[in-house]
């Protein structure tokens, strides 16, 4: 054989190995997939915790046969009415902090609307909460500009405090 053959042949060789080796399956990465999980773990767990911190399990929420359940919406804010029989006493509580009277939520509410015009506002009231009281609490919500308000119940009686 000549040379030019020689060089022929072997440059054919080269390239079908080259081929070859490009084919190899590629390994599977499963750290990356790893961390991915544990972000998106800890995502889910910090937004379930915010929502659980927002209900207060002493309420006892008023019962709808008919309630639908209400669509997520990203700008709302819970306000728990809890009502103690022995004191008559009606407490406001939002994030976590009281409010004595529903006057008193006029400034929160303002800057809340500020950040977020079109955000919805939970009321979990008490099913013995009074009437004028659930009113001049809605007249506050009003005023703030607030016009999507909904109302948590539940649809059985022996169910306690859910959304």
């Amino acid at each position: 054989m000549t040379d030019a053959a020689t060089a022929e042949t072997e440059s054919r060789k080269r390239r079908h190995r080259k081929q070859a080796d490009d084919e190899v399956e590629p390994e599977f990465q499963i750290a990356p997939m790893i961390d991915i999980l544990l972000v998106l773990l800890v995502f889910f767990m910090s937004i379930s915790s915010t929502e659980v911190l927002q209900s207060n399990k002493t309420i006892n929420l008023p019962v709808a046969k008919d309630a639908k359940e209400a669509k997520k919406n990203e700008g709302q804010i819970i306000i728990n009415i809890a009502y103690n029989a022995i004191n008559n006493v009606t407490t406001i509580e939002v994030d976590q902090r009281e409010y004595p009277s529903p006057a008193d939520l006029i400034a929160m509410l303002d800057g809340k609307v500020k950040v977020n015009p079109m955000m919805r506002v939970v009321v979990r009231a008490d099913r013995e909460v009074r009437y004028e009281y659930l009113r001049s609490l809605l007249e506050v919500i009003g005023r703030a500009g607030i016009g999507n308000v909904t109302f948590s119940v539940v649809d059985k009686e022996e169910q306690h405090a859910s959304t």
